[in-house]
This record gives structure tokens, sequence and C-alpha cells, in this order.
């Protein structure tokens, strides 16, 4: 695809981690982007990950096709992988990653400018872990920007752990009941709140790494919108300015791009025949699993409780560098005879697309990991969430939708690897809670799903939060 030859558009490079979660809302950002300023042309640099399965789909299959004709997919070559004894947590062997690729996102970038002399490159966009592309920018004398695909409150973390003493939060995080003070919440969280990775000091090291390097760019693009979580918003600093230009979602789903095993298929036309928001979904996200303790637990809950369901099950990754997948044979790892006590009034199955699922009229509930996206998928949906966080910052999100904002239902907030057991004591409860009470929590998420749509539209916050971004990227040009 060519970039076209008109002295008017604006060409911008994206450069994301290859991680669902960072890179679908990424795309559709960039969607949404020309298809409201067809002044903008969009080239993305893919990094590709070996044992990722789920994010080479959608880069192989929406890589391959035109989302628009202003975007554009570029695949960097390969590379070594970092040596093992450089880093010890996930986050390390990213950032040691992309640091590697600094001359082959130089050398493209460098390559477009000669192919499209016409057509500038205006701004070069980061997200939250590949902050070391912005030394490209500045080489290249383009201004940098962040896209950030995670809350305004874990975006305040990240600069906050960039100014913080180490020395004395590592002394902090050693008392998990610690009491742990973010400006961008009006409750305090406790250590045990926090993610997993920074009590490494390997992960707490990149954390602030990349919080610092944050304040380099020009403009900071936050997948929020103030009137969800405006206390956060009011708490950053507006240098560099920000731009909550949410809520993003990829409303398609992967239905549109994942390979089909005929699963969400069955699964939809199963929940054709249910009444209206009777199925609970449980799914943990395209990064999520949980042992078989506590898989088994989960299943003595469904059997207690009764509800309808549908569950989305997936073994834990063999390494840490790979993603979970799939069971070959549920009955694995399943109570003997959960399949046949359930059938009829449930569904288990691996692996399927979340918004298909939680768009169903029969979907009044949803288990969920906590994850971001999954977050305002079910806000602009207007399901109700049960919180049951894994990884990453999804804890601080599950205490920002029970206790900040009162969106969701409390199952846990601090569950996380090595946590005790949910027992199935603890399901029946939360899921009755959220699937027949609570409709104080029903409504508002309701409500919110409305504001959802509204700031989209022209003179809604979100709106006009894109329109000042817009202004900022071409003001250099005019």
């Amino acid at each position: 695809m060519a970039v076209p030859d008109d002295d008017d558009h604006h060409h911008l490079v994206f450069i994301c981690t290859p991680a669902i979660g960072n890179l679908v809302p990424a795309v559709e950002f960039a969607v949404r982007l020309v298809n409201h300023d067809s002044r903008f042309f969009v080239t993305f640099l893919a990094i590709d990950i070996p044992g990722t399965p789920l994010v080479n789909a959608y880069t192989q299959s929406r890589f391959s096709l035109s989302l628009s004709q202003d975007i554009q997919f570029i695949h960097l070559p390969p590379l070594e992988p970092p040596s093992p004894n450089l880093y010890n947590s996930y986050i390390g062997y990213l950032s040691l990653l992309f640091e590697s690729h600094k001359p082959n996102v130089k050398n493209s970038i460098s390559h477009l400018q000669k192919l499209h002399n016409s057509s500038r490159i205006v701004g070069i966009f980061v997200d939250m872990f590949t902050t070391a592309f912005i030394d490209v920018a500045n080489d290249l004398q383009i201004p940098s920007y962040l896209f950030f695909a995670s809350p305004a409150t874990f975006l305040s973390l990240m600069i906050h752990l960039s100014k913080m003493d180490h020395d004395r939060f590592n002394a902090l995080i050693l008392d998990s009941d610690a009491e742990f003070v973010l400006p961008s919440y009006v409750h305090s969280l406790t250590v045990n709140l926090l993610p997993p990775t920074l009590s490494t000091e390997d992960g707490l090291f990149w954390y602030a790494h990349h919080g610092r390097r944050y304040g380099e760019t020009k403009g900071v693009v936050i997948n929020t919108f103030a009137e969800l979580e405006p206390h956060a918003l009011r708490s950053l600093d507006e240098v560099p300015p920000v731009y909550a230009i949410g809520p993003v979602v990829d409303l398609g789903g992967p239905a549109q791009w994942q390979p089909s095993h005929g699963t969400h298929q069955s699964v939809v036309k199963w929940l054709d025949g249910q009444p209206e928001g009777s199925v609970v979904l449980l799914s943990f996200g395209s990064m999520g699993s949980l042992d078989k303790d506590q898989v088994r637990e989960i299943a003595f809950g469904l059997e207690r409780v009764g509800f309808r369901f549908v569950w989305a099950v997936r073994q834990p990754p063999k390494t840490k560098l790979e993603h979970p997948d799939d069971y070959s044979d549920l009955n694995d790892v399943l109570p003997e005879g959960f399949l046949t006590r359930t059938a009829g009034r449930g569904l288990v199955c691996g692996w399927v697309p979340q918004v298909t699922i939680l768009s169903h009229g029969a979907i009044g509930g949803f288990v969920s990991h906590c994850g971001w996206n999954s977050i305002l998928e079910s806000l602009w949906l207007g399901v109700p969430i049960a919180t049951w966080p894994v990884y990453a910052e999804q804890q601080m999100n599950a205490f920002e939708m029970v206790k900040e904002l009162e969106l969701a239902v409390e199952l846990r907030l601090d569950y996380r690897k090595g946590s005790k057991l949910v027992t199935a004591e603890e399901l029946e409860t939360a899921l009755r809670r959220l699937m027949d009470g609570r409709e104080d929590v029903r409504s508002r998420v309701k409500q919110m799903g409305e504001k959802c749509r509204t700031v989209l539209v022209e003179n809604g916050s979100s709106y006009r939060a894109l329109n000042s971004l817009i202004d900022k990227l071409t003001a250099q040009i005019l």
C-alpha cells in the first residue's frame, strides 16, 4: 500500500507492544483517527514474538487486510531475543527486546520518509512499554506521543514510581497490608493491590524507567474518558498534555480475524436458546489462566449456584514467555462428571471471542480478570462485572471498579498467582450478588454504557479531546 501523494496527508507511525491488550486498542484508535480526519495516514511497525499464537493470528490476518485505505502494516525483521540472564521479568524481556529493535525502527522510518517525502511523518506513537523508540523519534526530529491502553489510575502509578525512592518502595512492598497513597485514587490502596511484578527489582526498575520517559513525549493519548475517571484524570500533571479519547473498543471482536474452529458459532447458537440476561460469562482474557485446583473449585461453585454459564478455561503457559492455550481435553482438569451434570445449562470451552459473547442478549453478568479492554467492553455493552483479577494492573482496576467507581461486584480484589483459592462458596455468593442482587450496580453500569456513546459524538468530551489532539498533530505543518 502506498501513501497518497498529497501534501495534505499527515503520516503517523505506531510501534506497539505485541500483546492483544496493547495492540488491538491502538489499531482501533488509528482507525478512528483516519475516519475522523481524512488527512491522516498511519503505518504500524509490527514486532513479532515467538510463543504468542493469538497475537500472531491477529497480525497475520489483520495486517494482511486493508482496515482502511489510510492504514498500512510493516513487519520488522526478527531479532535474537535477549539473553535470559539479562532480565527477571516479562516486562524486562520486552523492554530489552525493544531496545535491540531501535536500529530496525529507525531504518524503517527513514525509508518511509524517503519513499513518501510528500507525506510528512508528523508523529511517532509509542505505547506504555515501547518507550525505547522515543530515542528514534528524537534522532529523526519527529515528535513522539504515547498511546496508553490502560486506565488513568495505572498511568498515574507508572509516573509516581518514576519519582519514588526505590529503597523506600522496596521496604514498603514487603508489607502486603501497608497503605499506598496514589493521587489518582480517592481511597488509599494497599500494597497487595499493586502489580505483582513490582515485587521484583527488575520489574520495579522497568516500570519506573518507562514512567519517567512518558514525560519526554509531546502528548499522552489514553483509552479512557472524563466521565469514567474524572478524579484520576484531574490528578495527572498536564505536562505533557493528556488526551482522554476513549472508549476505544473493538466492537467487531476477534471473530473478524481469529481463525474459526466453530467454537464461537456453537456458543452463540447455544446462547440463542437461553432466556435474556440469564447467563454468566467467566473469562480471564488472552493471557489469563488458572491452575487445576482453582478450576475445580470454580466448577463446584457453578454447580452450587445453578446459574446458566459460559466458561472459557485455558491452561497455564509452559514457560514464562508463552501465552496460555486451550486444553486438549477438558476432562483432564474438570471434576469427574461435571460436564454431564451441567449439560444443558452451561458450556465449557477454550478461548472464545469475548465481545461476540458479551454482546449477546442472554449474557447477564461477567466474571472478569479486569483487564482494561474487558472493562470498557462490559461498560459499553451494559454487562456488570464480578472482579477476579489475575495479572498486570488488574488488581488496581478491580479496586477502582468496586471501591472508586462502584461499577462492579467484588469477588476478589487482590487475587494473583499464589493466592489462596477462591472457594466454591465465595464464587456462589458473588454470582448471586451479580445476577440476582446489586441492582444499583447494574443501573450505574447501564448509565455508564450510555455515556460511552455520548462522549464520542460531536461536543462529547472524547470527541473534543480527539480534535485537540489533531490540532496538536497538525499545528507544526500549518
